[in-house]
């Protein structure tokens, strides 16, 4: 019979042949001592016919407690007919007693085997279960592993108290050397106080399983982890090696490969079904040359190219949702967030961006990346952080080279933004006519025309074929009474990956600066157009005679001197300190190719935020984030009023002109008049109404540009600040102000 090490007999004392000698000293005698307490507790109960249960009946029981199992005197109580309670029941027989520390000592050894019953009642149940997570199966085979461990010890017991019994009953051994060698309850308890603590662990890590799930479940095994115990710290990370090993399959799946294997939603990664069908399709080219526009004012068929019928989504934003909760903890949010843009990467570069070469890209991150397991948290950091420089500088590599998204960037910048300025200048001139009618009087296709003959005869005919051919010309839904200044804008067409940093919400925000630069554009045409007409007049407009309006055209030309510095001024501010510092910081992002797809589509998001915020003069404080840009745009209305005012007073000068060139023929004999005898009349009673009309617009313009100059002074953003500086005209309008307060 084999024994355990700690458990095996003593050897027999062996008898000296040797006779003691005879000048030994005698043997002492040996004193009578009297009896403990003990002792004569034992034999009071024999005198009352009360004993104490046989250590081998009670030691099996404790071996059937250890399994769960209810014994002959001791029994767990029942929940239920299959689950036990943690009480003991001691069965009371009038024959036979346990003590108090005996009944110490199997309460010790009874919890080891509820916890058992724990432990093995959620493996079976498990097991049992339909649709258990992978993690949750590595789970129960370790536990299963560590439960036939605890069967192995458990017959060894056994078998070491078979063997004690049977000795005891062949008597080969004396009653000293019976209760000394073999099993006890004490050693039994010693044998067993290890497996305590490993039951006590794997029934903390069962009960919370029952709640957690995937990458939680690995969590909070994790957190057992931080404990000063080195029992329990190398328990705990025996258990996250094995638990771990699906999440790692399947993370090393999704870094290296972009393909989600999560039949049972474990990892902080989730495809949303909704959308796992939803692929791009590239299209070659855009069909048609300049677009043709759907009746509701879309891009027709491109809707179905772009995946806009899925409500706008595409699959970089809402293919792939990011779970925060079933992040590990020895991942950590910020290397989970890298791994989430790796595989999204990937995938993306796969499926979206239809690249030949992303095998070889897959090869590259497999070649620096080592095995990925718990025991090599420092290995798997590493591997994370160079799976990502790759997949992100191949993302930019396919967005700048095969997708050139620099030169998409460019074009917006230069139609959109009036970055070319010549054609702007041809687009206006083209445009301006047409324009000036109402908008149902136009028509789409003589829009497109005059945008193919600006593009011509500008610059704009130097940039590629594919980038002018994106270029549209479309109008707004326009109200009755609205004219064509109204409804024009421009639209840049772009499909497939490109849209992904594109999207709508960045192209509706280009259509919003265009439609202010634009006005702003139109504003400048406008007073440059004046501006050539007053030269003129000064030949011209001599009213012979008179001399009483040269006064009123000098106050005119020096109206129009502050409006075009006013103008000049906003554009100078929209087009060198925000527009180009802004490309500027963009292109400076897009050499250092740094970060992933989501840092560029944050990069532009934030160039157009940037450009929107300055341009529009928004501020920051609630309530009054556009009132700088409805007094600009009120100016703007004043300086067109303005404008139309002067052309009356101009045709009013040229009439009165040609009258009194005709009353002075009249006086050499010379007949020339053509109109009526009542048109001087007329004409002269006009004139206090257009001169009227020119003050009140010229002392509109002077206050609007007051109070844009004092919002500005306070505005929150700096450059907004300056602005206001070189629009005062060095505190002109403030001593301006002041003057008419006074005399006031």
């Amino acid at each position: 019979m084999s024994f355990l090490p700690s458990l095996a007999p003593p050897p027999p004392p062996r008898k000296s042949s040797i006779a003691p000698s005879p000048i030994d000293p005698a043997p002492r005698t040996r004193l009578p001592r009297g009896k403990t307490k003990a002792e004569l507790l034992r034999e009071y109960r024999v005198k009352i016919g009360l004993s104490q249960i046989p250590e081998p009946a009670l030691l099996r029981d404790a071996l059937y407690l250890l399994q769960g199992i209810s014994g002959r005197y001791i029994r767990f109580s029942l929940q239920d007919d299959t689950n036990i309670d943690n009480t003991l029941i001691f069965i009371d027989d009038p024959k036979y007693m346990i003590s108090t520390p005996t009944r110490a000592l199997i309460h010790r050894l009874s919890e080891v085997g509820y916890l058992y019953t724990r432990v093995e009642s959620y493996v079976r149940d498990t097991e049992a279960a339909v649709g258990v997570g992978m993690i949750e199966q590595s789970l129960c085979h370790h536990l299963q592993s560590q439960l036939t461990e605890y069967y192995r010890l458990i017959a060894i017991l056994e078998s070491q108290m078979v063997a004690k019994t049977a000795r005891t009953n062949d008597g080969d051994d004396s009653h000293e050397s019976a209760e000394t060698s073999g099993l006890t309850l004490r050693r039994l308890d010693v044998w067993i106080n290890e497996w305590r603590l490993r039951m006590r662990m794997m029934s903390v890590c069962v009960e919370g399983a029952r709640d957690a799930h995937g990458g939680a479940l690995v969590n909070l095994i994790h957190g057992y982890a931080d404990n000063g115990d080195p029992f329990v710290r190398k328990f705990t990370d025996q258990l996250l090696e094995e638990v771990s090993k699906p999440f790692f399959a399947t993370l090393h799946k999704w870094l290296f490969s972009g393909e989600l294997y999560d039949p049972f939603s474990e990892f902080f990664v989730a495809l949303d079904v909704s959308m796992a069908h939803l692929q791009y399709v590239h299209p070659s080219s855009l069909a048609g040359g300049i677009g043709q526009l759907s009746a509701d004012g879309g891009f027709g068929d491109s809707d179905d190219i772009l995946g806009t019928r899925e409500g706008g989504l595409k699959p970089w934003d809402a293919k792939y949702r990011f779970q925060k909760d079933m992040i590990p903890m020895f991942v950590g949010e910020a290397f989970g967030r890298k791994i989430f843009s790796t595989g999204k990467s990937l995938n993306f570069i796969r499926y979206s961006c239809h690249d030949s070469d992303w095998v070889v890209t897959r090869e590259k991150m497999s070649n620096t990346g080592g095995s990925l397991k718990y025991s090599d948290i420092g290995g798997l950091e590493r591997s994370i952080d160079a799976a990502y420089q790759i997949a992100s500088q191949r993302l930019f590599e396919v967005f700048i080279e095969k997708f050139k998204l620099l030169d998409h960037l460019s074009a917006l910048k230069n139609y959109l933004l009036l970055g070319h300025g010549d054609f702007a200048d041809r687009l206006l001139e083209a445009l301006g006519t047409s324009l000036a009618r109402p908008a149902n009087a136009l028509y789409r296709h003589n829009l497109t025309a005059h945008l193919d003959t600006a593009m011509r005869a500008s610059n704009a005919i130097q940039d590629p074929l594919d980038v002018r051919r994106r270029l549209d010309a479309r109008m707004l839904e326009y109200s009755h009474g609205e004219i064509g200044w109204d409804v024009f804008t421009l639209e840049y067409k772009v499909d497939a990956p490109i849209d992904t940093v594109l999207d709508s919400s960045s192209m509706e925000k280009y259509l919003k600066l265009f439609r202010h630069l634009w006005l702003m554009k139109r504003i400048e045409s406008a007073l440059n157009a004046g501006w050539m007409r007053l030269a003129g007049a000064r030949n011209f407009l001599r009213v012979p005679g008179s001399l009483e309006l040269e006064f009123e055209w000098h106050k005119i030309r020096i109206a129009m001197a502050e409006m075009i510095h006013f103008v000049r001024q906003m554009q100078a501010y929209c087009h060198l300190e925000v527009i180009e510092c802004s490309w500027t910081i963009l292109n400076d992002f897009l050499n250092k190719k740094e970060g992933d797809l989501d840092a560029l589509i944050g990069a532009h998001r934030s160039y157009l935020d940037r450009m929107v915020k300055k341009v529009l003069l928004l501020s920051s404080k609630t309530g009054k984030e556009e009132t700088v840009l409805t007094q600009v745009r009120e100016v703007f209305s004043t300086i067109l009023h303005f404008r139309d005012a002067m052309d009356n007073f101009y045709n009013y000068c040229l009439t009165e002109s040609s009258r009194r060139d005709e009353a002075l023929d009249a006086q050499r004999g010379v007949i020339t008049r053509r109109g009526h005898d009542d048109e001087g009349l007329h004409s002269s009673d006009a004139l206090p109404g257009l001169l009227e009309r020119l003050a009140e617009y010229n002392s509109s313009f002077s206050e609007r540009a007051q109070t844009i100059v004092h919002h500005l002074q306070v505005h929150p953003d700096l450059d907004c600040r300056f602005l206001g500086v070189r629009l005062s005209f060095s505190d002109y309008y403030r001593s301006k102000k002041e003057l008419l307060a006074q005399r006031s």
